[in-house]
């Protein structure tokens, strides 16, 4: 667990490795190769209109090797910025990322956005510097009682108002950054959609104050959900709601479920990955099987999806993989994607991702969901 001064558990981050291991199996690997960082970065060029994928990414520490499993060294955050930089990338604010997705426009192919959540310190004395210099657009999601009550580890509203000042986009990340898809023991139903709702009312009142502003955006802490918790933070009003599944963003992307991919740690903040994930796309799904409703060691006899645009794939590349289960050949047919299942889902936490080649172009497509069992006595981390 982690301290006062501000260490991230990694407990969300394990399941999220293996979905990453096995998507870096299944994607050719890029050749580009990380060099040195440079003493100073060039804007990148505007690119010409195509259909693309977008990529937003989400990182927590930078250059604080007190933090492993949440930070980022500055030598491969400089080097993953120049990447973008270099390769043409178009970096866009997260507010246009959501305005392209919810009104279904054409994205840009080369596009990316750029998050981090909580509110650490080094944001403003190790990133922002570097963002500033590009030019690039950011949100932070701000843990509001972090802030609120003066954590060292955490960015004062001193410093978030200068930065706010001079464009960075603040965002809500729940004021006690509770696991807020744990039902709490003890509690029915409605009582835990009331414990929900009183938190993020909590944790927007707070930077509506402080910023002058109602937050538009949510991003869920450690990323975890079900329906209930995706319930009410759409109640509570939130234009778009991010989770921390791996995948990218098209414009069958909900907005009230939009994926972002994790920089950390060392092989995660990798330039290989960084391209890696920039290179795959979103392989858009409906009718989810488990579906993220809480449940109890179920035996889900069938798991998969049905594909939206199913002639855009190679039928015998579709692959299903379950944290708890591994990888499996899936069988495909009528557009429904499955495999069946005979075994109980019993972890707390099951990230189920489903893969294929595009036929044209030969990229990987991905689409991740969240499986979460309710039973907890619904910790909070103290930061």
């Amino acid at each position: 667990m982690k301290s006062v001064y501000g260490l991230r558990p990694c407990s969300f981050f394990l399941p999220i490795g293996r979905i990453l291991v096995l998507c870096a199996l299944l994607l050719t690997q890029s050749s580009t190769q990380a060099s040195a960082a440079p003493d100073k970065i060039s804007p990148p060029e505007k690119t010409s209109v195509q259909s693309g994928n977008l990529t937003i990414f989400i990182y927590h520490h930078f250059g604080d090797k007190r933090y492993p499993t949440t930070n980022v060294a500055m030598d491969s955050f400089i080097a993953q910025m120049r990447y973008l930089a270099d390769n043409k990338y178009r970096v866009i604010s997260l507010a246009e990322a959501v305005r392209i997705v919810r009104e279904k426009r054409p994205i840009l192919e080369k596009t990316a956005v750029i998050t981090i959540d909580d509110g650490y310190k080094t944001i403003y004395s190790e990133a922002w510097p570097v963002l500033k210099s590009l030019g690039f657009p950011f949100t932070v999601f701000l843990y509001a009682e972090g802030i609120e009550k003066g954590y060292s580890n955490y960015l004062t509203w001193k410093q978030i108002l200068e930065m706010q000042e001079a464009g960075v986009d603040f965002q809500d990340h729940s004021y006690s950054h509770y696991r807020l898809a744990d039902w709490p023991k003890g509690m029915g139903e409605q009582e835990y959609r009331q414990w929900i709702r009183t938190d993020l009312a909590r944790g927007s009142a707070v930077l509506q104050e402080r910023l002058g502003r109602k937050p538009r955006f949510f991003a869920i802490p450690y990323g975890e959900y079900n329906s209930i918790v995706m319930d009410e933070a759409k109640a509570t009003g939130y234009e778009a709601i991010f989770s921390q599944d791996p995948g990218s963003v098209s414009s069958d992307t909900s907005v009230f479920c939009v994926p972002r991919e994790p920089i950390l740690g060392k092989e995660w903040a990798s330039l290989a990955h960084f391209a890696s994930v920039l290179s795959r796309v979103d392989l858009p799904i409906t009718e989810m099987t488990p579906s993220a409703a809480p449940h109890n060691n179920a035996i889900p006899p069938i798991i998969g999806a049905r594909i939206l645009h199913p002639d855009r794939y190679v039928q015998s590349s579709f692959g299903i993989y379950v944290s708890e289960l591994g990888w499996q050949q899936a069988s495909f047919d009528n557009g429904f994607v499955s495999v069946k299942n005979n075994h109980p889902l019993t972890r707390r936490l099951n990230r189920i991702m489903i893969s294929a080649r595009e036929k044209n172009t030969g990229r990987l497509a991905v689409r991740v969901w969240l499986v979460v069992q309710p039973e907890s006595s619904a910790k909070k981390n103290i930061r």
